[in-house]
């Protein structure tokens, strides 16, 4: 059975957060809410916990995993940004944007994108996502908790309690959710390409 964390959207509590860190390191999945949508997440390095969220979303071998940074220094060791990116980059975030870079050497091969060698990141702006990666200290392997069969993520921690119970290892709920998941950018050839629209204004992309 998942673990259920009730956690203040404010200020969330010191012994909850070190708790999920722990699970995280020992190679658990949580289910967490970010400033979109409800998301899967695990350690970079837990190849377990990428294939577990493979598993419940039915994903194919060409899914884009993203990492959510907590800032912009632990952005920079896992992709490689131009001058002109970072300053896009930078003006959207911390944010509901996706960004599809070059990767560094610093990311698992499995995590990459099989002919381009991309990596998904973002930096969310959402105090229990941002707590949590404070306390992991690195970033988090994710991906939107969007299930087989449903159009949209579910949004209640709960709800989400109910239905993974047995393939999560915990439920972080910190209040309802939005159903909306991030806009992606590809910026990995310099040049903007929207390629999904969603909770983030695309408009400064065009």
């Amino acid at each position: 059975m998942a673990k259920y964390f009730d956690v203040h959207p404010d200020n969330p509590q010191p012994r909850a957060l070190s708790q999920i860190g722990d699970l995280l390191r020992d190679d658990g999945l949580i289910a967490y809410p970010t400033d979109s949508c409800y998301a899967l997440g695990c350690r970079i390095g837990n190849a377990g916990g990428m294939e577990r969220i493979r598993e419940i979303r039915h994903l194919g071998s060409g899914h884009h995993f993203t990492l959510v940074c907590r800032d912009f220094a632990q952005l920079g060791q896992f992709v490689q940004i131009s001058n002109a990116v970072f300053r896009l980059v930078k003006a959207s975030t911390p944010g509901s944007y996706t960004f599809i870079l070059p990767a560094t050497r610093e990311v698992p091969r499995r995590l990459l994108h099989p002919k381009k060698k991309t990596v998904g990141v973002r930096i969310p702006e959402h105090t229990v996502t941002q707590a949590i990666l404070a306390e992991l200290g690195e970033p988090l392997l994710s991906s939107t908790l969007l299930l087989p069969g449903h159009e949209e993520p579910l949004t209640m921690g709960w709800e989400i309690k109910e239905e993974l119970d047995h393939v999560v290892d915990a439920v972080i709920d910190s209040g309802e959710c939005g159903t909306v998941p991030t806009t992606v950018v590809d910026l990995s050839e310099g040049v903007p390409e929207v390629l999904r629209v969603g909770a983030g204004d695309p408009a400064r992309f065009a």
